[in-house]
């Protein structure tokens, strides 16, 4: 016999308040008990998929929206909580094409309108998700999350004055908002105000602070500030963030962050996030070993043939290939914290700790351009990076370097956009060397060369570890390894920074990198040999 209609609302009712209370093993067996009777109640359809979404059963979730919403095709907050799990699964477009179902139903809903913004963001198109999210707060002003959402792709688009208006409209409504706070502080870090930053990181963490995100951009001004002891523990909260924490390896074997000593154990040190990341931690290596440990050293396989052969390295494994046993593990970006690096212990490897392949060098050795000092010279990095819009260069702005009859300029460019090949087919002393099949490709031409140019970018680490005089173009507040107001680097003993003199301007840096590379020019004329820096000493102005 079936259940009467009105004891069915009824006990939808009961689901939804067991719901809202966060009983959700209840609402489940009430929603499923409805739709045992009913299985077309929009409804329970509805609510139990966000019941799977709230547990962790995105495709259960998906499933069940989708049935509601074949039995109601009208239903707004459906295809809203459908783009959310969608989201949530990865599938950005499917995502974005559910907020624009719901939109068409209701053009103004400001929930529709924020979720749409949200997706369009995580897949690149920031102008569009920026007009979502001013329609958002022009509809509710008092949306909190679409005033952040807004912020947030103003930074993409590096605007972060007005990012920084967006976040403080919100803090007027809700002043010790963790989130807002972080997101400003990630704002003021581009305009070089760490200590402006760190003040609302400290109101974040007084409101939450188990907040991992506050934490880890905390540690990134820290570092900066040259705050190695806090940093360096700090950074260790990465593995609490959103960007990270999917990436986070689990191995029977335990973490090994110091103390436990390493004499006769095998240790695996891997490889966690870009390139540069890697070249520039791998040389902790031979210090591990020094430790007496076996060193298994994995990372991404376009860096095996210059990974490998290093000193202190007893196994190198291409990320993805079976590794072998090991008895700790080590995140690369975690040994400064094991091996308690300080500012003044930073292990600057001399000699370099890296070098080419001697049968790559001798295959690039007739095929560069010769009759001129070579300057090696990298402009761009990966446009997906979420700060390239301040460390890449537009190819064009080089000219006043490009003109500069005395050098034979090599590109050592892996990819090129087509507006930086248009520049090209007119700068034929610009030599393109690249795309590489791999670093230790890369590493030959640059061993080659007489010095490198560069953007913040693989390469310019790639050139640093080689012991490679390094002209390193920044932008106005550069990443954390760099430090500040500082002309020469502890990490890279041969490298010069140039940066930007403001934010978002880099003439006068041009300017500076081609004087720069004149005085070079003239002592490689006199000496009759190649630059070899000593390192300079801290600039004086303050930013």
């Amino acid at each position: 016999m079936h259940q009467s209609q009105p004891n069915l609302s009824r006990m939808l009712s009961r689901a939804r308040r067991a719901h809202e209370e966060g009983a959700l093993g209840k609402a489940e067996r009430l929603y499923a008990a409805v739709l045992e009777h009913d299985p077309r109640q929009v409804d329970a359809l509805h609510l139990a998929g966000m019941v799977d979404y709230q547990r962790g059963r995105l495709d259960a979730a998906v499933a069940s929206l989708r049935a509601a919403l074949q039995v109601d095709h009208r239903r707004v907050d459906a295809f809203c909580d459908l783009g959310l799990v969608l989201y949530a699964t990865g599938r950005m477009a499917e995502a974005l094409a559910s907020y624009d179902a719901a939109l068409r139903l209701r053009p103004d809903d400001p929930a529709a309108l924020n979720g749409r913004g949200v997706a369009l963001l995580q897949l690149g198109r920031c102008a569009e998700a920026l007009v979502s999210f001013e329609r958002a707060t022009a509809l509710d002003p008092g949306d909190l999350d679409a005033l952040g959402n807004r912020g947030n792709a103003l930074l993409r688009l590096n605007r972060p004055d007005e990012a920084i208006a967006s976040y403080d409209a919100g803090l007027r409504i809700a002043p010790g908002h963790a989130r807002l706070l972080t997101n400003r502080a990630v704002a003021l870090r581009r305009f070089d105000r760490p200590h402006e930053a760190l003040l609302g990181l400290s109101r974040a963490l007084v409101s939450a602070p188990n907040f991992a995100e506050a934490r880890f951009v905390e540690s990134l001004i820290k570092l900066t500030l040259g705050d190695f002891r806090s940093g360096w523990q700090g950074y260790e909260s990465r593995w609490g963030t959103g960007a990270f924490a999917p990436h986070r390896r689990s191995f029977a074997a335990p973490l090994w962050l110091g103390g436990r000593p390493l004499a006769g154990k095998t240790i695996l040190l891997h490889a966690e996030q870009g390139y540069g990341d890697a070249i520039q931690f791998a040389r902790y290596a031979p210090l591990v070993a020094g430790l007496g440990a076996s060193v298994v050293l994995e990372a991404r396989p376009a860096l095996a043939r210059l990974l490998s052969p290093m000193r202190g390295v007893d196994t190198f494994v291409a990320h993805g290939q079976s590794l072998p046993a090991f008895d700790l593990h080590c995140p690369l970006m975690s040994l400064p914290l094991a091996l308690g690096t300080e500012l003044a212990t930073i292990p600057a490897a001399v000699p370099p700790y890296l070098s080419a392949p001697q049968q790559d060098v001798a295959a690039w050795r007739e095929r560069l351009p010769a009759g001129r000092p070579r300057v090696g010279l990298v402009w761009a990095g990966d446009r997906l990076h979420n700060n390239d819009l301040n460390r890449s260069i537009h190819l064009e702005l080089l000219r006043p370097l490009v003109d500069l009859p005395q050098f034979q300029f090599v590109g050592l460019q892996q990819e090129t956009c087509a507006e930086d090949a248009r520049w090209l087919r007119h700068w034929p002393r610009l030599f393109q060397a690249g795309p590489f099949r791999d670093f230790a490709e890369t590493a030959a031409v640059i061993a080659q060369l007489d010095a490198v140019i560069a953007v913040d970018t693989a390469v310019a680490h790639l050139a640093g570890a080689m012991g490679k005089p390094l002209l390193l173009l920044l932008p106005f507040a550069a990443d954390f390894r760099w430090l500040r107001e500082r002309q020469d680097n502890p990490w890279y003993p041969t490298a010069r920074l140039i940066r930007q003199h403001q934010f978002n301007d880099w003439g006068k840096a041009i300017d500076l990198l081609c004087r720069e590379l004149v005085g070079m020019g003239r002592r490689w004329s006199d000496d009759g040999a190649h630059w070899n820096p000593q390192p300079a000493g801290r600039a004086g102005a303050s930013h």
